[in-house]
Parts: structure tokens; C-alpha cells; sequence
């Protein structure tokens, strides 16, 4: 059989940076070369501060990066001499979780291959499998056809994405009727076959993955005539629009119907913790429609660099004009965001966000002082909270006992729970 010696892989992203450098790591003696067109996302692969942020992969790169790692932007050259080249690793779909991407990779649930079902195709799929038999026990390695492969991979990101609309649609509910989510999904979690994976109620699913997946089933089945499949993966995404709006639309109903000129302290920018990926996160969309009211947004996160923020605020379809300059401030830590805020929103579930000193945030809000936990991560400190005199509004469940009162204008928010959010345009 063709051993495999040089490994070359085009895309130097959140996919095939820690790919290829754990198989890198896990086999010395293949030499694995990642390359891409974006000089200084190159340069940072190959400098003391990695492009992207994940848990473990600065020890995988540092221990193998110059020996049989190498980052370049000579892509001609490393295609040429390379004995397979992986394309962003699509020809082996991935199924990584950010946040656990090394461990995901090192101890993988299954490595998917799939090929031509020609003589050639299954040389290929073969020399593949031997990389990954450097470390992957044969039974976890399943080789398909192709088509079988990357629907795989569409199915499983469609499948995950259900359960989080599914647990959220229940979210409503329980707020509606004074059920608490996280018991319900505790319940449903415990019959076996239901399991209690991703039954965790938030404002919302974000990442690269779950939309742009769902939404390629979608279009699918669309092109191969199957409107009613379509039609039933895409309220998937709809579910998805419909929590965040329903969440921003309840921090304006709490702050007495307006937001307009108030002080919002945005805890979390990235779509979820332990990583600094913002694309698609829930924070950018609260953001948009607490903007659109003219809230005045002091945000926060341990990872995201000022920078994303700020261009992911002025994408056109979140922003307009000076929306950002004139709302918009990227504070240094939390506390600093929280001063002098009217609300408190916390939208990562970083666990940094359960150890801050809330009696030092409150006594710098003003009052009343209301926090909006978008990720339940304030769950087992509501008693403490309202002991304080925080106003809490968490996802799924009734907390304040003595709601603040106030009278409705009788105005309605400029963006509709049943309008779908300007999606932003492909560049």
C-alpha cells in the first residue's frame, strides 16, 4: 500500500490549523505543511500568538512546529512535493466542537472517510486511513462514498441544531407557564433514548457550522425537489432567529419599554466559550437589535480581540452608518463594562461570569439593576443576586418574585418577533 510521507493542507483556519497539526503530533514521521493566501494569518501561525484561540492547541503546535509542522504561503510548492493534499479537510469531514477541538481530534467518536468507489479512490481512502491509524483505534475509522461522506457531515451539524431549537422552542413555553427548562430538559435527558447532549436552553446557537450546514441540507433538498424537507430543516434556523429576538425584545419590555440612551453591559462576544470564534454568535445579533433601539453597548469578552468586534458590528445588515462609533465601546474587563450600566447581559457562557464580584457591579449600576442570562451560567447564585437587588432574567424560567412594575407606552419595538433578521450578505 502507498505510504503516506508529506501531507499538505490548503486553509490555515479553525479547521485546518488544528487538524493538521495534531496529525503532525500524533505521526513524527510525516511531514505536514499548512499553507494559505493570508500572509499574516501565516505569520501568526508561525509566531508565540496563535491565530485562533482553542484549549491545548498551543502546546500540539509548539512541540512539533519546524520539525515536521511548517506554515507557509509557498502553496505551489507544498501541493508538488505533498503525497496527499487536503482542501480545508473536506474530503474527511470533520466533526470538531470548538472549545474541545484537540481533545476532539485526539480522541475522536469517528473519523469519516469518504471516496470514489474506483480502484483509485479506494487507494486513497486507505492511505488515509493509515495516517489516522497512527492513533484512532480501525473500528472508530468508517469509509463511505462520497456523497455518503458529506451528507454525513450536514446531518449530524442538522441533527445537533435541532436539539438546541428544540430545547429553546421549550424555553418559551416554560417562561409562559412557570416551568423551569432546565428541569424539563433534565427529565427528557434521562430516557435513554432521548440522552441529554445539547439540551442546554440559551439565546441561541452560533458558530460556523450549524447555520451554514442546516442551511445547505436546505437548499438541497430545494434543488432536488423535496420542499417539504426543506421546509422542515429550515425552521430550524427560524427557531433559532426567533430566540434571540424574543430575548432582546425581553430586556427592552424589562427596562420599561425603552432602551434608547441606556448603558447595556454585554458579557461574552463569542458564540460560545473557550474559543475567540465570533462568526455567527448570538452577540451579534442582540447587539443589532438592542442598537437599532439606540442602546448605548459596553461589551466584554476574555478572548475576542477589539478588532473582530468592532468589524463584525459593521457588517452591513447589523449596523448603519456611525451606529458603531456612536454606540458602541469595547471595555478592558467586566467591571468596567458594568459600571454605571442600567443592565447587565450575558451572552458566553465563559465561567469567568460566575466568579465576578456582583456587589462591587452593583453598587456601580444604576437602579433598579437588572442582569439578563442568556446562558443560564448565574443559576445557583439567583438567591444571592436578588439578596443584592438585582432584577434576574434568565432563559426558560421566572425569577423575580417582585418584578419592577411599570406601564407599557404602548409602543412597539422596531424589530418583529415574526420578521426574519437581515441576514448578512455573503462576501
Amino acid at each position: 500500500m502507498f505510504e503516506i510521507k508529506k501531507i499538505c493542507c490548503i486553509g490555515a483556519g479553525y479547521v485546518g490549523g488544528p487538524t493538521c497539526s495534531v496529525i503532525a503530533h500524533m505521526c513524527p514521521e510525516i511531514r505536514v505543511t499548512v499553507v494559505d493566501v493570508n500572509e499574516s494569518r501565516i505569520n501568526a501561525w508561525n509566531s508565540p500568538t496563535l491565530p485562533i484561540y482553542e484549549p491545548g492547541l498551543k502546546e500540539v503546535v509548539e512541540s512539533c512546529r519546524g520539525k515536521n509542522l511548517f506554515f507557509s504561503t509557498n502553496i505551489d510548492d507544498a501541493i508538488r512535493e505533498a503525497d496527499l493534499v487536503f482542501i480545508s479537510v473536506l474530503s474527511n469531514p470533520e466533526f470538531l466542537a470548538e472549545g474541545t477541538a484537540i481533545k476532539d481530534l485526539k480522541n475522536p467518536d469517528r473519523v469519516l472517510i469518504g471516496g470514489d468507489e474506483t480502484p483509485e479512490g479506494q487507494r486513497a481512502v486507505q492511505a488515509l486511513c493509515a495516517v489516522y491509524e497512527h492513533w484512532v483505534p480501525r473500528e472508530k475509522i468508517l469509509t463511505t462514498n462520497t456523497w455518503s461522506s458529506e451528507l454525513s457531515k450536514l446531518a449530524a451539524n442538522a441533527f445537533l441544531a435541532q436539539r438546541i431549537s428544540s430545547i429553546n422552542s421549550i424555553s418559551a413555553l416554560c417562561e409562559a407557564t412557570g416551568a423551569d427548562v432546565e428541569e424539563v430538559a433534565t427529565a427528557i435527558g434521562m430516557d435513554q433514548r432521548i440522552g441529554n447532549k445539547f439540551l442546554k436552553a440559551s439565546v441561541g446557537f452560533g458558530g460556523s457550522c450549524f447555520q451554514k450546514d442546516v442551511l445547505n441540507l436546505v437548499y438541497l433538498c430545494e434543488a432536488l425537489n423535496l420542499p417539504e424537507v426543506a421546509r422542515y430543516w429550515q425552521q430550524v434556523i427560524d427557531m433559532n432567529d426567533y430566540q434571540r429576538r424574543r430575548f432582546a425584545s425581553r430586556i427592552i419590555d424589562s427596562l420599561f419599554n425603552t432602551v434608547t440612551d441606556k448603558k447595556i453591559a454585554i458579557l461574552g462576544f463569542a458564540f460560545k466559550k473557550d474559543t475567540g470564534d465570533t462568526r455567527e454568535s448570538s452577540s451579534i445579533y442582540i447587539s443589532k437589535y438592542l442598537m437599532d433601539e439606540g442602546a448605548h453597548l459596553h461589551i466584554y469578552d476574555p478572548k475576542v480581540p477589539r478588532e473582530q468586534i468592532v468589524v463584525d458590528l459593521s457588517h452591513p445588515g447589523v449596523s448603519e452608518d456611525d451606529q458603531v462609533t456612536r454606540l458602541v465601546t469595547i471595555s478592558k474587563d467586566p467591571y468596567e463594562a458594568c459600571d454605571g450600566a442600567h443592565a447587565v447581559v450575558i451572552c458566553t457562557e465563559w465561567d469567568m461570569f460566575k466568579e465576578l464580584d456582583y456587589e462591587r457591579i452593583h453598587k456601580k449600576m444604576l437602579k433598579p439593576a437588572f442582569i439578563f442570562d442568556g446562558r443560564r451560567v448565574l443559576d445557583g447564585l439567583h438567591d444571592e443576586l436578588q439578596a443584592i437587588g438585582f432584577q434576574i432574567e434568565t432563559i426558560g424560567k421566572k425569577v423575580s418574585s417582585k418584578r419592577i412594575p411599570y406601564a407599557a407606552s404602548g409602543e412597539i419595538p422596531k424589530f418583529s418577533l415574526q420578521d426574519p433578521p437581515n441576514k448578512k450578505p455573503k462576501v
